[in-house]
């Protein structure tokens, strides 16, 4: 809303949109971490073998219909029109234009490379402690958002984007799919691929990296038996001619 209307109807510019959503993204690491409301953080939980198929599925669900709830909810408290900005943002949702600005090649292009982008910092920094991991990833993803949103609305999210564009006017239903489905899901997969060499679900092989081996193998002479037997009866021989001396 600060993006849209923010310059003009308040005289908010991009340092207060862009400070704002940094200290939400700040606040929603802070306090849920490991939770997720985006369709392909959980496919990727799937394919890198972290849930189960079931469990996938009814996280994707549960995502998709928690933020159509969400959005719902949001109008209706729009209608109420509490503030000027509330006034304004209901007239524009209820004919609203698409947030695609470019063609469809390139916003596939901008959504897979912001989806690439975001998920390998998330699987980079999974083993971080919090305290470092939450401002990287907020960072990282007001980062990513200032740079795409003017061209695509930057949502990385099939679920947000059908919640809020879907509905739009300036595209068909297969252009969206396309720029807001498709290619995030691409970018997952990519950045999965490069992170761990392989697609854990599909196939154990590492395409990218070689893998050490476990257990060294010790490198040295190889004594025959007959060699062994032979320099035991050499030392029983030496102890019982010491025994002998003695």
């Amino acid at each position: 809303m600060l993006r849209e209307i923010g310059p003009w109807g308040g005289g908010f510019g991009p340092d207060v949109s862009l400070t704002f959503l940094f200290v939400v993204f700040l606040a929603h690491g802070a306090s849920f971490d490991g939770t997720a409301a985006n369709p392909v953080a959980s496919l990727q939980d799937f394919l890198a073998l972290d849930c189960s198929f079931v469990g996938s599925i009814v996280k994707i669900l549960a995502q998709f219909l928690g933020m159509e709830a969400a959005c719902a909810f949001t109008k209706k408290y729009w209608s109420n029109e509490f503030t000027d900005f509330h006034m304004i943002q209901n007239l524009m949702a209820q004919d609203c234009s698409s947030s695609l600005n470019t063609s469809i090649s390139q916003g596939i292009f901008v959504e897979a490379m912001g989806s690439f982008l975001f998920q390998l910092i998330i699987l980079k920094l999974h083993t971080y402690p919090l305290m470092y991991r939450v401002p990287i990833v907020s960072l990282s993803i007001t980062a990513l958002t200032y740079t795409a949103a003017p061209v695509t609305g930057a949502f990385f999210n099939p679920a947000l984007a059908s919640a809020m564009t879907f509905s739009c006017s300036g595209n068909s239903l297969l252009e969206y799919m396309q720029v807001y489905w498709l290619a995030p899901i691409s970018g997952m997969l990519l950045a999965l691929f490069v992170y761990q060499g392989n697609i854990p679900r599909f196939f154990q092989t590492n395409l990218l990296y070689s893998q050490k081996k476990k257990y060294r193998i010790f490198k040295g002479k190889v004594t025959s038996n007959s060699a062994v037997e032979e320099r035991q009866t050499k030392t029983e021989k030496k102890n019982s001619n010491s025994g002998l001396i003695n």
